[in-house]
């Protein structure tokens, strides 16, 4: 007996293929031109990008830099650099030579621009002659022209501007609390302090425990200085428990002071 044919199955790779659904061309054509308008909007917007920097908009509160020095710096070190291209550190750097600069912000802006914001040195007392230090003590500015005379006058060694700067706003905070001004720090070679008031006094503090005797000069002597200040040359407060007192003109030559001097 004959038996009956087996069905054979297609393989699943031809059923599969027999499948698939018929092309859309029209759809197919939309899809492509969506792709040919975003290729050139891309190369228009690369293009654009690539173009040079021309303009620079300068943000800040000014009273040394002007925006238009800043504007002239910017211009020249972006040698013809679009906006992609320009090298933002290098901008911040030029812009960094500039005088009484003390903090720069350069920003990217569309489509052929730079945002900059720049934040001026304050100027917190004069070093020597022609110095300028800020508010952390750093000379930021060694060979000033026009020196603020309301600025105090500090000196000392090269290389502890630092140093001076730091004794001095923290003594100045103390002393305008007090209602009396500080005008002028100095530290000398051998390490020794001394500070001028605005009343013309002079405190000599020297070179050992300069912080404990500044603390007694606030708590002794102070208040001597500020009941007296015409009779009063100097306050020397190099002494063991107490302090003595150098007399102007006529005054009384008398003493306060406790223990034995040391410098």
């Amino acid at each position: 007996m004959l038996g009956r044919p087996k069905n054979r199955r297609k393989p699943e790779a031809a059923r599969r293929r027999l499948r698939l659904p018929a092309i859309n061309w029209r759809y197919a054509g939309y899809a492509l031109a969506a792709l040919a308008v975003v290729g050139v909007s891309g190369a228009a917007a690369l293009w654009a990008f690539n173009q040079p920097i021309q303009t620079v908009a300068v943000e800040g509160r000014f009273q040394r830099v002007t925006p238009g020095d800043v504007e002239r710096v910017v211009k020249a070190s972006v040698h013809g650099a679009g906006l992609l291209s320009v090298n933002l550190a290098d901008v911040r750097r030029a812009i960094h030579t500039l005088p009484w600069v003390d903090a720069v912000s350069v920003e990217r802006a569309w489509p052929r621009g730079l945002t900059v914001l720049v934040v001026e040195q304050t100027a917190a007392a004069r070093w020597g002659e022609r110095g300028l230090l800020n508010t952390r003590g750093e000379l930021f500015d060694a060979d000033e022209r026009h020196m603020p005379p309301e600025l105090a006058q500090l000196e000392g060694p090269e290389g502890k501007e630092g140093t001076v700067a730091q004794r001095y706003l923290a003594a100045e905070g103390r002393l305008l609390q007090a209602g009396i001004r500080l005008t002028a720090m100095r530290l000398d070679a051998r390490g020794a302090w001394e500070f001028d008031l605005s009343n013309g006094v002079t405190v000599r503090l020297g070179r050992r425990q300069v912080d404990e005797r500044f603390e007694r000069f606030m708590t002794t002597a102070l208040k001597l200085v500020t009941q007296r200040p015409e009779d009063i040359a100097y306050i020397d407060m190099r002494y063991t428990n107490g302090f003595a007192v150098g007399w102007r003109g006529n005054a009384p030559a008398a003493h306060a002071h406790e223990g034995g001097h040391d410098a």
